[in-house]
This record gives C-alpha cells, structure tokens and sequence, in this order.
C-alpha cells in the first residue's frame, strides 16, 4: 500500500484552529485523508501568529499545521454558508472543532442536529478542560493547561518552573486526538455508529504525568530524570554551548567515566540525589573543553552522549537526513511504512472565495 493512502477514502472536515486541531488534522491528511479546513471569513488566526506574514500570505507554520489540506471560508452565522457547511456533513467521516463548549450549537449544529445529518460522523471536540465541570468554559491556553495538569511542578530549575517548548499540551491533545479518532472510526467499522469525542488539552498533558503524580521524582532538580544525576543531565561546554548525558545503565556511565579519565566516578553512579557534588564535578569537567573536543571524545563510548544543536542546525544532522525527517516545510511525517518514509503532502490549497467545497 501507498505509506500516502492508509486513510485514501477518509473524509474529515476540519473546524478548528491554531495548534491542536489543526495538527491532528494534518496527521491524517499525511495519511492520505481528505481534509477540508473550513475558516471563518478573516481566517485562521494562525495565519500570521508568531510572523510578520499576512492573511494573503500565510506563515510557514500555518503552512506546515495545514498541508495537504483544501482551505475553504464560510461564514456559519449566514444561512447560505451553513447549508454548505450541512452538506459536507452529511458525506464526512470526521469533523474536528476547537470551539469552547457550546459555542458550535449556538452556531445551529448541536449534538443532535450532527447526529440527524450523518449517524456515522466521529466528531471530536477538543477543549482547554474538557466538555464538563466546573472550568469548561475557563479560558486557557497551552501554559495554563500545562500548569493545572502538573507538567510545570517538576521541570525547571530547583529556583523556578521553566515552561516548555514547543506548545506541549497542545501536542499531546492531538496526538490524544488523532489516537481516539482512529479507534473510534475502527469500531464503527466493526458495525458501530459514530461518537462524539470529548478530548481535554489538560487532561491528555495530565496523562504523561505520571512519573511525577506516582513519587518517582516529583521535585525539580531532585529526581532521576528531571535534573537530579549527575548521568542524566545537562552541562555547558567552554564555547557556551551545551551537551546531553544520559548514561542511566551502568554500562554506559562506566563507558563515560572510562573514556573522560575519571574511573573514580564509576561507584559513585548510585549516591542519593540530588547528586550535586557529583555534578558539579561533571560541570567542572564539562567547561574545559569546546562541545566539538567532547564529541570527538565521546562518539565512539557508546556511552548515550548526544551534543545540543542550534536549530537552524538540526536539519543538517546526519540521521535526520538519511531518514528524511525534513521535509519541504518543517518536519515530515514522524514514521515509516513499510519500509518507506511517509510522503508529505504539498502545501494547503486555498479554495476560491464564493467556490462550494466538493470532496473528492
């Protein structure tokens, strides 16, 4: 099978914008879906967020959020415009939607509405808290989702939380999207309906935050994994420029010690943390050298040493290249198929103003 035709077939309209949405309906227009994004008259906003680019001419990151996508605008508070959007209902497999609960059945397509256009429908909601409770309504975005879900409490610096990037619970809820859209379309194949899928930016941050919840290393700079070693961290090199350490086997921290001269530090693998004594050793020895000395040294230790590039120097990684994992616009698809890299789909098309969307 074509590794751009897994999803040939599947018909998904996509209402929603900036990250989330927009994102799980670019996964599965990578897939080969046929995605058509309807807009309100001014557009996305993301058309020119985080750029100097125009509503004419869209940014590279609204470019890459919505390629191999039909882009069409459509006024749902005018009768004509919501006929046309009714219509691409009644033939469409997925509709996501971004909008703050409540705010689509106002627009005249409420739940049961949607149901009596197409029973077979997977339609997704995805909100900052969900479709109930006390804070569905809440505005938010991605660092406020973040820190009511505690992804922010064991990042950072033992002085301070540090926020993450990219978006991070605007990720996880489109990856949570696309996952339950995915089952729910299987189990309509297997002689169901279609649902109606609540998906929470929060809580799908909420759900890799397990680690920290469960004790394993709750505070900042304490744990294992957020700071705390002295083999699983971060250090500066003496050209102001960074490297990563992550010799949790014993393995490979004795492959690290053996080949920077320090067999000494081998037993010392397992002291209490915070190790900083440790660490400030490692820092000590980290900032005598140019990151290029330390990966001219370490490359050949197996020893899970990895230098930390700019950006604009990622692309240019030898790995990144073999696998094409840039494409035209930013990152291709993150999988291969059958032996082959995922083909990525070209820029958006915008449809005409005035041009009724068909499928194909």
């Amino acid at each position: 099978m074509s590794t751009s035709a897994l999803l040939s077939g599947l018909r998904v309209l996509d209402l929603s914008q900036y990250i989330p949405g927009p994102f799980a309906a670019r996964a599965l227009a990578d897939l080969g879906a046929d995605v058509i994004k309807i807009e309100p008259p001014r557009g996305d906003p993301m058309r020119s967020f985080m750029s100097m680019a125009s509503q004419d001419q869209p940014s590279p990151i609204y470019r890459h959020l919505n390629r191999g996508k039909r882009v069409c605008r459509l006024d749902l508070k005018q009768h004509d415009d919501s006929q046309i959007f009714a219509d691409l209902l009644r033939d469409a497999d997925v509709l996501i939607e971004s909008y703050r609960p409540g705010v689509l059945a106002r627009l005249g397509f409420d739940r049961d509405r949607i149901a009596d256009i197409n029973r077979r429908l997977v339609h997704c909601a995805i909100s900052g808290f969900g479709q109930s409770g006390p804070f569905a309504e809440r505005a938010g975005h991605d660092l406020t989702y973040c820190a009511v879900a505690g992804a922010l409490s064991a990042s950072g610096t033992a002085a301070r939380p540090v926020m993450t990037f990219p978006p991070i619970a605007d990720h996880a809820g489109a990856m949570q999207a696309v996952n339950t859209i995915l089952a729910a379309l299987l189990g309509r194949e297997r002689g169901g309906t279609g649902c109606f899928l609540d998906i929470s930016l929060t809580e799908s941050i909420l759900g890799w935050q397990y680690l920290g919840l469960l004790g394993a290393g709750g505070e900042r700079e304490r744990g294992l994994l957020n700071g705390g070693a002295a083999c699983y961290n971060i250090y500066r090199t003496a050209d102001d420029r960074f490297v990563a350490l992550a010799a949790l086997e014993q393995k490979f921290w004795r492959a690290f010690c053996e080949a920077t001269g320090y067999p000494e530090w081998i037993g010392r693998q397992q002291e209490l943390l915070p190790q900083q004594a440790l660490i400030g050793e490692l820092r000590a020895l980290f900032v005598t050298q140019p990151q290029q000395h330390w990966c001219a040294l370490l490359d050949a230790a197996d020893c899970c040493f990895e230098p930390i590039p700019e950006p604009e120097r990622i692309a240019a990684h030898p790995q990144l290249r073999a696998r094409g994992s840039m494409a035209h616009q930013g990152p291709a698809f993150p999988g291969w198929v059958d032996g082959a890299p995922v083909a990525t789909p070209l820029d958006c098309s915008e449809l005409e103003p005035g041009r009724v969307p068909a499928w194909r």
